[in-house]
Parts: C-alpha cells; sequence; structure tokens
C-alpha cells in the first residue's frame, strides 16, 4: 500500500500548483501592528523550498545531538504563523517525529512530563518560553527563523513514507486533561493516510472558476488546522494568515476585499462574534453572504445565531470532529430544512448504538410533539470500528477494540443526524433518569443573554440538576438567580420533574472566569465543576 502524508501532498502539490499561491502573509506596519500595509503572497513552489530549507537546518542540528532518523522531536509552538508551519513540516521531512504542544499549554513540567512519556529525545520551542525552559531533560533548540539561516553545506535527508499501517508520523495531545495532564494521541500511517482522504473531501471546491482562498483556523500545534491545511493544499488553496486569532470582523473584511477569501474556517465561538457584529453592519452582513461558505467546528453555534445565519442567507457549515479522529461528520449544507442535518464522511466505518436499549412499543409511548421518539429512547453514541482508517491508535480505543467516542445523536431522518453533546452533557438522576444538560443551559443563555456570561449545569447521580452561573458584571447574586428562575419558568414547566430546575436554591453564581475549562476551546469541564463544587452540592441537595 502506498500512504499518503502531509508531506507527500505538499510535494505533489507544488508540482500541480508550483506558482500559485500556498499562502498569504501579513505585513504589518510598524507604528500600528493592527494595520496590515500588504498581504505578501508565497507560492507552492516557495513553501517547499522553505519546508525543506527547514529540513536541513533541523537534520544538522539534531543529528548534532545524536539523534537517529524516527526519534520524536518535540515542538512547542504557538502554531498560528508561517514559520511555525516550515517548522512542523521541515522537523517531519528531516525524517523525525514530531510531537505538538502549543503555548496553551504553558507549563514545562507538563510539557517535560509528555515528551518523557512519548519517548522524546529533543525539544523544539518558541522564543516566548526562553525564560522558562530551564532543567529540560533533554537537547532544547529555540524555534529560530530558519528563512536566514546558511543551508547550503547541510543535507537534505531522503523523504520518509511510512511502509507499514501501524508506524507513527505524528503526536498530538488531547484538548482535555485527565488526572492534571493531555493523554497522548499518536497518529499512525493508517490514520494519517485516512486523514488525508477526508481532508480533501471537506475542503473540495465549490467552484473550479478560481482559486480558493481560506484563512487559518486554529494553531498547527492542533490537529484542526493541520487537517484543514492537508486538504487545501491538495486543491491548490491558499491559506492566509491572520494577524491574530480570533481575528476581528475589520480584518475579516479586509480578507475577504484584498486577499480574495471564499471560505471562512472558524471555530463556532468566533464565527459567532462575526454573525453578530454582521446584525449592524450592512457590509459585513453583505460579505458573509457572499462567501462560498462559512465551515464552523470545535463546538456547536448557538441555536439563535444558526437560525439568524439561515433566515439571512449565510451559507455556514458544521463539520464535527475531535483531536482523536479528525473530522468525522459534515451537515448537508445549503439553504433547505435539512441544511443543519449532520452526515457521515464518506469512506469511513462508524455505527450509531443505542445508548440504552429501548423497544418498539417504548419509543411509541414517548413520541413527543416533534414526532419523534423521546431522547431518552433515541439517543445513539458515535463509535469508530476499528477497521476504519481513522480509528485512533490502539492506546486510545475501548476494550472492544473500536473507538467510543462519548457523542451522542438523534438520527431524524435515514443516515442524517442532529447532535445532542457528549455523554457528559446528559447526566442521569438518582433514579437513573437522564437529563439533558445541553439542553437547559442553551435555554438560560437564550433567556438571560443580558445577565449571564457562561452557566453549566450539574447533579449527576442527584434528584434533579443544578445550575453554575458566572454572571455578566457586578450584579447581586439573589436577585440573578430569581431572575434565571422567572425567565426560564416556562421551558422547565415543559419538562419532566427530575429534569426541572424551578428553585433559585438550584442556582449557584460564582465570579468569572471560576469554572473549570478546557485549555484549548476554553469549554467548561461538567465533571470538574461537579469535583470543585461538590461540598456545596452536598449541602445544597441535604437542605433541599
Amino acid at each position: 500500500m502506498s500512504y499518503r502524508t502531509h508531506l507527500t501532498v505538499l510535494e505533489q502539490s507544488a508540482a500541480l500548483y508550483s506558482s500559485s499561491p500556498a499562502f498569504k502573509l501579513p505585513r504589518v506596519s510598524a507604528i500600528d501592528k493592527t494595520v496590515v500595509e500588504e498581504w505578501v503572497s508565497v507560492s507552492y513552489e516557495q513553501f517547499l523550498l522553505d519546508v525543506e530549507r527547514s529540513a536541513r537546518h533541523w537534520a544538522r542540528t539534531l543529528f548534532a545531538h545524536g539523534l537517529p532518523s524516527r526519534s520524536i522531536v518535540g515542538l512547542w509552538l504557538g502554531g498560528t504563523t508561517y514559520l511555525d508551519v516550515l517548522h512542523v513540516y521541515g522537523i517531519a521531512r528531516a525524517g523525525y517525529i514530531p510531537q505538538l504542544f502549543s503555548l496553551r499549554l504553558p507549563s514545562p513540567d507538563v510539557v517535560y512530563e509528555l515528551l518523557h512519556r512519548a519517548g522524546a529525545q529533543a525539544l523544539v520551542f518558541d522564543p516566548a518560553f526562553a525564560s522558562i525552559v530551564v532543567n529540560c531533560p533533554i537537547p532544547a533548540e529555540l524555534a529560530v527563523d530558519i528563512r536566514s539561516i546558511d543551508v547550503s553545506d547541510a543535507v537534505l535527508p531522503p523523504l520518509w513514507v511510512p511502509s507499514n499501517g501501524d508506524e507513527i508520523v505524528m503526536i498530538y495531545h488531547t484538548s482535555g486533561s485527565t488526572s492534571g495532564s493531555p493523554k497522548l494521541v499518536p497518529c499512525t500511517a493508517d490514520w494519517v493516510n485516512a486523514t488525508v482522504q477526508k481532508a480533501a473531501h471537506v475542503t473540495r471546491p465549490r467552484s473550479s472558476e478560481r482559486q480558493d482562498v481560506t484563512v487559518w483556523i486554529g494553531s498547527m500545534s492542533h490537529i484542526g488546522q493541520t487537517f484543514m491545511l492537508m486538504g487545501f493544499l491538495q486543491h491548490g488553496s491558499c491559506t492566509v494568515q491572520p494577524t491574530q486569532l480570533p481575528f476581528s470582523s475589520v480584518e475579516l473584511l479586509d480578507m475577504i476585499r484584498r486577499c480574495g477569501l471564499n471560505r471562512l474556517n472558524q471555530f463556532a465561538s468566533f464565527l459567532g462574534t462575526h454573525l453578530r457584529n454582521a446584525r449592524s453592519n450592512p457590509a459585513l452582513l453583505a460579505a458573509l453572504k457572499s462567501l462560498d461558505e462559512l465551515l464552523y467546528t470545535g463546538l456547536p453555534l448557538a441555536a439563535e445565531e444558526e437560525a439568524w445565519a439561515y433566515a439571512n442567507g449565510i451559507l455556514i457549515k458544521n463539520c464535527f470532529g475531535s483531536t482523536e479522529v479528525g473530522a468525522m461528520m459534515l451537515s448537508v449544507g445549503g439553504r433547505g430544512k435539512d441544511a443543519a442535518h449532520l452526515h457521515v464522511i464518506e469512506g469511513t466505518a462508524y455505527e450509531f448504538r443505542p445508548v440504552t436499549p429501548s423497544t418498539e412499543r417504548d419509543a411509541e409511548a414517548s413520541k413527543s410533539e416533534t414526532g419523534y421518539a423521546d431522547a431518552n429512547q433515541r439517543l445513539l453514541e458515535l463509535v469508530i470500528l476499528s477497521h476504519s482508517g481513522d480509528c485512533p491508535h490502539p492506546s486510545l480505543r475501548d476494550p472492544d477494540g473500536h473507538y467510543h467516542t462519548g457523542d451522542l445523536f438523534l438520527e431524524v431522518a435515514p443516515g442524517r443526524y442532529v447532535s445532542r453533546g457528549r455523554d457528559d452533557d446528559w447526566i442521569k438522576s438518582a433514579t437513573a433518569l437522564r437529563c439533558d444538560t445541553k439542553a437547559i443551559e442553551e435555554n438560560v443563555l437564550a433567556t438571560c443573554a443580558d445577565i449571564v456570561a457562561a452557566c453549566i449545569v450539574v447533579g449527576n447521580g442527584r434528584p434533579s440538576p443544578a445550575l453554575f452561573v458566572e454572571p455578566k458584571g457586578d450584579l447581586d447574586a439573589e436577585k440573578l438567580k430569581r431572575d434565571i428562575i422567572r425567565r426560564t419558568r416556562h421551558f422547565h414547566a415543559r419538562r419532566y420533574v427530575h429534569e426541572r430546575i424551578v428553585s433559585a436554591a438550584f442556582v449557584v453564581v460564582v465570579p468569572a472566569g471560576t469554572l473549570p475549562r478546557t485549555a484549548t476551546k476554553g469549554n467548561i469541564r461538567r465533571k470538574a465543576v461537579e469535583e470543585k463544587f461538590r461540598d456545596e452540592l452536598d449541602r445544597i441537595y441535604a437542605t433541599c
């Protein structure tokens, strides 16, 4: 079997699209760093040459430390610049296995622990960490600008291509922590090969008349940007490097006007900002409507923002994925009634397994006014089968050999699904009845947007759920609790008794930034909240 990697993709694309721009980089004003004086193009041919220059530098540098080919090398980088791409691709092109860390993991102790766990033999670090990378147990090198280094006497190693599907190509880490540390996510040749194919599908051009122009979605130290870049390179597309992530709506307009950006890829929270700004900015609204696609990922788009986008003719599309698997599902897209429905990406081998057993009689008896069976009977977990090319490394799989994502769905039409959050978005009451926390949270954020900045519902194993909120501004906590109960009363009146929050005693107000969050996307961690506030929850349920 011939295995494709990000490096084989680059070589093929550089031959096919040599003179086309692969990147557009911002040249900012020396006086005002927020002003882009010019967007500078880097051709596919130049990108390949720069990667090979990087490979020569790192092959020479790491060989001097005695590192043999296929050694694991940690890269602790911001991942948001062209230079970062050159380091990531260059170290791989030099014959090494990159282990990627982002600046969002700021503790050197955790990084050193993960390097040791992976068996890494060197570390390349961003200049931002020059003052804290001390006592590193392995050789550490600064991620210098290799474009200004003389490599004329350095040898370019031959391109390494996997010969076995189990060989490790790169190593990422989960975006959340377990026992205070992320898990290793080794990416095998089988996985990368399948990911190249999926990425080509997700990023395929909407028109053959022009070159697609897109933008950085996140850090190269995480799978999202790596995945998207692998896809867009295959189609000869151009990727714009913004001045920062997230970028402003003003900069987005500039990229559309001066760079020809026609496909926007963003995490949902960032896209939501542009959608909200477009409500009062006709020029921004017109620009968003002109785009061929606005693809979001990472977490759901707020229901109100999603509805507004569809109502205003904006072509949004949801890409459902994870670090461990990459992209798994895409929404139908377009402007039809099924635009938001998800379907699996072709070429994969997945199953949707019922979370709890149900009978036809039970399902019929619990049908809601929508005509669909109640979520307690129809919830399906997405499972990645072991023979699917994108099934994660065996170390991440479940005892049955498959990968259970923990992501739950309702099948609303044959092969069409609606996400109902992760398994930990559904808590079980003391009587083992399920409670949809996501629905409660969405209702609070929709009805209390002016007073609630963030919220989370907890209460697993308790008689009923409890709500934790971070307020907007300096508000009286007791009045805030009463206002939330009053505004959400109608919503809870239609729910099962075990799903309701109808007393202010079950609303806990905490200062902004108190609730534990994931490092990468800032999602509030439900289980961590339950653990952190366990004593307070015990008191609440004991007295109510």
